[in-house]
């Protein structure tokens, strides 16, 4: 059992094994950066802190119009959503460590489950996991695993905080991160190919991509599949209302964020990870997969069919241990994907892809501003490209109350000028109309 101090003088003690005294820990700190002493002030009634606070949330600009995309997306929540979720028996569940006793908690995992295999069209999927990105490596650690290689081939067009956190979180793996560019908006398949070879684990893409166009991997896939290697899709849940399923293009893990399920934006979260895969793969998938079983009196029940903690198998075999988000966030998801359906889901994402054509095609009407993509297809993100940087573009409209979009020159060099609009069923007609006539008068 480790030592866990939990007085001044246990730890006292466990820094005088080591050697050390508290100031040794922050050493690396600069003096004046060092708070040698908090100054607080007197305390305050609930009324005040209610009004300090208040005072505080009135700085934010919450009225905003947002037209903000890149991977988290303002989507309307009904309201059974959060109300449902934050029922007691639901909000306060938690990991089933003793699953059997667990039956709720097992079957809205399960539920979970099989929502995310039928949206992907794939076999099999986990009990969730924490956001797209961390998503991302996973199904790069669950395709060397597969494989046996540490080869991973990167479309630049996939989000570009994925790959920030895939080369954090892989940085001392031994792992050879190939990345490749983009071509005319999509992944270059001459760049691909070349690249792939024998000791290839995976090739990660992205559909849409992070500029919002879509394509189809069923090309890629084979040219992976040749080489022994697997095909790694993320995606945006929403889209698959309408676009063609990773499952249905061939991909072997399909990985996204699953904020738009349900999930308010949040400052950033908490947020939903998912993972589907084929079912030959399941035994090398990272967290927990609930299972649908019958007890000795032929009655339904829900186990625990697969765990990966270190504690219960061998540690050079275990998995990462992915469990507290199945609680509360992978059930939000359920239950909005319930509320929607099938057919609820595609009228959503056609609604989204039909604003979002209007849109650009409103936009395109000012004189200066271009597409950035001729001919590709999207879905509800498209790329502008202005004459002056978007950047300064952007502070123009939101000291005007509109969050214009994205600059993409924050990750892409030679796109200044390249604006990032993401359309969500939110938007009305008279507020893109206000972006396109804010957006005139700004240039």
């Amino acid at each position: 059992m480790p030592f866990i101090a939990n007085t001044d003088k246990q730890r006292e003690q466990m820094l005088g094994e080591l050697g050390m005294s508290a100031a040794d820990l922050f050493a690396d700190i600069p003096a004046d950066l060092r708070c040698e002493r908090l100054q607080i002030g007197r305390g305050l009634s609930e009324q005040e802190v209610r009004r300090r606070l208040a005072g505080l949330s009135a700085r934010n600009r919450s009225e905003l119009v947002s037209f903000l995309g890149g991977g988290f997306y303002d989507h309307f929540v009904p309201a059974a959503v959060e109300a449902l979720a934050s029922r007691s028996e639901f909000y306060t569940a938690y990991t089933p460590y003793q699953p059997e006793v667990s039956q709720g908690t097992l079957q809205a995992i399960y539920e979970y489950q099989s929502a995310i295999c039928r949206l992907t069209e794939m076999e099999v999927a986990n009990a969730s996991l924490y956001d797209g990105g961390t998503a991302v490596y996973e199904a790069v650690m669950m395709a060397m695993r597969i494989t046996g290689r540490n080869r991973v081939i990167v479309d630049e067009a996939v989000n570009p905080v994925y790959r920030k956190m895939l080369r954090s979180y892989t940085s001392n793996l031994g792992i050879e991160l190939v990345q490749t560019t983009w071509r005319d908006g999509l992944a270059d398949r001459e760049k691909i190919g070349a690249e792939l070879d024998d000791k290839t684990a995976a090739v990660v893409l992205q559909n849409p991509n992070f500029f919002g166009c879509l394509d189809d991997f069923a090309d890629l896939a084979g040219a992976a599949h040749k080489h022994g290697a697997l095909l790694i899709v993320s995606c945006y849940p929403i889209s698959l209302g309408i676009v063609r399923s990773p499952g249905q293009m061939g991909a072997d893990i399909v990985v996204g964020e699953g904020q738009s399920l349900g999930l308010a934006l949040a400052f950033g979260g908490p947020y939903l990870g998912f993972m589907a895969t084929r079912e030959k793969f399941v035994r090398r998938m990272p967290g927990r997969v609930v299972g649908r079983t019958k007890d000795a009196d032929g009655r339904d029940g829900f186990v625990l069919t697969l765990q990966t903690r270190e504690q219960h198998i061998r540690r050079e075999k275990a998995t990462s241990n992915i469990c507290t988000n199945e609680g509360l966030c992978a059930l939000t998801a359920t239950i909005y994907m319930s509320l929607l359906g099938a057919e609820g889901l595609a009228e959503l994402a056609q609604t989204c892809a039909d604003k979002a054509s209007y849109a650009q095609k409103r936009l395109l009407q000012i004189p200066g501003v271009t597409t950035h993509f001729p001919n590709r297809w999207y879905f509800n993100e498209f790329v502008l490209r202005l004459p002056v940087a978007a950047e300064k573009i952007i502070r123009r409209l939101l000291e005007r109350g509109i969050s214009a979009g994205f600059p993409l020159s924050r990750y892409y060099d030679g796109m200044e000028n390249s604006l990032l609009v993401a359309v969500t069923e939110k938007r009305t007609t008279e507020q893109i109309n206000l972006l396109a006539h804010v957006l005139e008068v700004s240039l």
